[in-house]
C-alpha cells in the first residue's frame, strides 16, 4: 500500500498508539489501514445415488495451479454469509446446485493471509458444467481422486478428513468439524 484510500496522501508503516503491530498510517489524515486475512469459502459437493459416493471436483482454468483439481471455492464477497459464498462459488465454478450442509473444515493458511472454510454439501442433481474458472468438472469416487494433481494443501486436507469421516460414519459415527493450520514446510539451508 502506497497511498491513503481516505485522502490519497502517501502512507508509511508505523505502530499506532495502543497497537502492537505495524500498520499503514496516513500522516495527513491519521487514517489507519488494517490488512486482514481473506476468507476462501467452498463446498464438498457429493452425489450418493446410483452407486458409491462421489465428490465433485473442478479442474482449474486459472492461476495459481492451472490444470490442477480443486473443490469449488473462492474468495468471499462483501455482504454475503459464508454459506452464501459456498453456494455461489459452487454455482460459479461447477454450475452445480447444492443443498448446503454443516461447516466441515476451517483451515488457517497464515503464510498467504487466508482462512479456508469448506461446507458439506449434497448435489441436487447431475446437471453441472464447468464455469469460466474451470476447465472441466467431474465426479470422483474415493479411489479415483487425483491425489497427486490436487491444487492446494487445503483441498487435500479437507478430502482426507472427509473420507476418514465417511469410514467413521459406516461404523455409526457422524461428520465432525475440523480446524487445522496449514503450514508450508521450511526449506533447508541452500535449498
Amino acid at each position: 500500500m502506497k497511498f491513503c484510500s481516505e485522502c490519497a496522501h502517501p502512507v508509511a508503516l508505523a505502530i499506532p498508539e495502543g497497537d502492537n503491530r505495524p500498520r499503514y498510517v496516513c500522516a495527513q489524515c491519521s487514517a489507519i489501514h488494517y490488512q486482514n486475512p481473506k476468507l476462501v469459502v467452498g463446498s464438498v459437493p457429493v452425489w450418493e445415488q446410483d452407486g458409491p459416493l462421489k465428490v465433485l471436483l473442478c479442474r482449474r482454468a486459472i492461476e495459481p495451479r492451472y490444470g490442477y483439481w480443486t473443490l469449488p471455492a473462492g474468495f468471499m464477497e462483501n455482504e454475503e454469509t459464508t454459506g452464501q459464498a459456498a453456494v455461489r462459488e459452487t454455482e460459479e465454478e461447477a454450475g452445480a446446485r447444492i443443498e448446503l450442509g454443516s461447516l466441515f473444515t476451517l483451515l488457517n493458511v497464515a503464510q498467504v493471509h487466508q482462512v479456508h472454510l469448506f461446507y458439506l454439501a449434497r448435489l441436487l442433481d447431475l446437471d453441472f458444467e464447468a464455469g469460466v474458472e474451470s476447465l472441466e468438472v467431474r465426479l470422483f469416487a474415493e479411489s479415483e481422486i487425483p491425489w497427486d494433481e490436487l491444487a492446494f494443501p487445503t483441498i487435500r486436507k479437507t478430502l482426507e478428513l472427509f473420507f476418514e469421516d465417511r469410514t467413521r460414519m459406516r461404523e455409526g459415527g457422524v461428520h465432525g468439524f475440523y480446524s487445522h493450520d496449514i503450514v508450508r514446510p521450511m526449506r533447508s539451508a541452500g535449498a
